[in-house]
């Protein structure tokens, strides 16, 4: 009897060194992202507090700029190597599911390993393909205006209502120039996001469904919003062209609102941290919906992705990978160190508990985030491959910036645009 409890207590001792050695056994994640030093340090970071709370598993990770990014990751791809765990691009998104690169997170969130209890559809939608969730945003912008309170004060000027119409922009562009003496609004009037989201007021895009020709039919819109910008520069209400020109080369912190010399700024979102840092603690600053073409119109804004996070469908370990995508998403004391470098976090829960910790330009990104996301357009679809080439070498040089100059009208830029449109977007 002696002999057989003995035994037992061998083979029990022997189990439980073998569940030990078992659990202790590390698991290996690789993890790839790009951005800048700032980003990598405070990512960095996270992944040593994700690896304090779950030591049996390590992350080996990589990092580089935006084009050596992804060139690596392709190469990685084509060799069957890719990291567990790779940061996406709504641009590219589709593609890297297409070839079944990245893997779908849905039975990760049925069974709650990704947690998005707090996270608004409005959020996720840029990372469904096929009505499949194969990446999670994890930073969201939209575009706006940035407002000068004391300026509009000054000139006696209510600040505009979040469904303001382009109407209403120029009228109130022109009444701060002639209150204040300075420019109403700074540069980037044409900017070519405002074209694209002037069609998304209307319930259509700049572009076709498959990318290659303009998404709609009806000129006069864009026709009439060139002659507004006309209007507005002759009356001096805004920097002509030659000074955008000029400002875009100098960056965001050369802007006249910056400066003092702009009661607003078009801009995106999370360019207000930097902009308020170069204007001064002292300035008090508000951002606002872009303006609509009709009051009770469709929104000209939409939730931009910052950045995703996706499972590559190389990995060994899926369920682990995305747990570091649950714990990026969701811990309060990680996104204290990443404080929303990407972006706004997407989970209502993380973004009330960062309040306390942001500055007064952080807080006022993360309070308009929340108005767009309850009152914005649906998320367009990407930009086709050849967009780029299609703005730089016509929608500037050959419209914007000839209608600007007084070299075209708008009806003649806006005929270049739509004939360039079938050459550059069908190649």
């Amino acid at each position: 009897m002696k002999k057989l409890i003995g035994c037992l207590l061998v083979v029990l001792g022997m189990s439980m060194w073998a569940l030990m050695a078992f659990a202790e056994d590390p698991i290996e994640l690789r993890f790839t992202w790009w951005g800048s030093q700032d980003r990598h340090d405070r990512t960095i970071k996270v992944v040593e507090m994700f690896q304090k709370e779950h030591p049996n598993i390590k992350i080996v990770y990589e990092f580089a700029n935006w084009n050596d990014y992804w060139t690596k990751v392709s190469t990685q791809a084509a060799g069957g190597n890719l990291p567990d765990i790779m940061q996406q691009d709504y641009a590219r998104i589709n593609e890297w599911a297409d070839k079944k690169l990245i893997a779908p997170l849905d039975d990760f969130v049925k069974d709650g390993t990704i947690d998005l209890s707090n996270v608004s559809e409005n959020v996720l939608t840029g990372g469904r393909i096929g009505g499949k969730l194969y990446a999670i945003n994890i930073g969201s912008n939209s575009l706006c205006f940035a407002l000068d309170v004391d300026a509009f004060k000054k000139a006696g000027i209510e600040l505009p209502k979040q469904n303001w119409t382009w109407a209403e922009f120029e009228q109130t562009v022109l009444a701060l120039h002639e209150k204040l003496g300075y420019f109403g609004m700074g540069a980037q009037i044409l900017n070519e996001q405002n074209w694209k989201s002037l069609y998304l007021s209307l319930g259509q895009w700049a572009y076709s469904a498959d990318g290659t020709a303009l998404g709609y039919t009806d000129d006069q819109p864009f026709i009439d919003f060139m002659k507004m910008a006309v209007r507005l520069e002759k009356a001096g209400a805004i920097p002509t062209m030659a000074e955008e020109i000029e400002l875009f080369k100098q960056g965001l912190e050369a802007e006249p609102m910056v400066k003092g010399n702009a009661a607003m700024q078009y801009m995106w979102s999370n360019q207000i941290i930097a902009a308020w840092k170069a204007a001064g603690e002292g300035r008090n600053f508000v951002l606002i919906h872009l303006p609509r073409m009709t009051a009770d119109g469709a929104p000209s804004n939409y939730v931009k992705p910052g950045q995703f996070l996706s499972v590559t469908t190389h990995s060994k370990h899926p369920k682990e990978a995305a747990m570091f995508i649950d714990y990026f998403t969701n811990s309060v004391e990680a996104n204290k160190v990443l404080l929303a470098e990407r972006g706004v976090p997407i989970s209502s829960v993380v973004a009330k508990e960062l309040e306390p910790f942001l500055s007064p330009a952080q807080k006022e990104m993360f309070a308009f985030m929340a108005r767009v996301i309850a009152d914005c357009s649906p998320l367009p679809l990407p930009d086709p491959k050849n967009h780029a080439e299609f703005m730089n070498t016509v929608y500037h040089p050959e419209v914007v910036q000839p209608v600007r100059f007084g070299k075209i009208t708008p009806e003649q830029g806006a005929k270049i645009l739509r004939d360039r449109a079938e050459d550059i977007l069908t190649q």
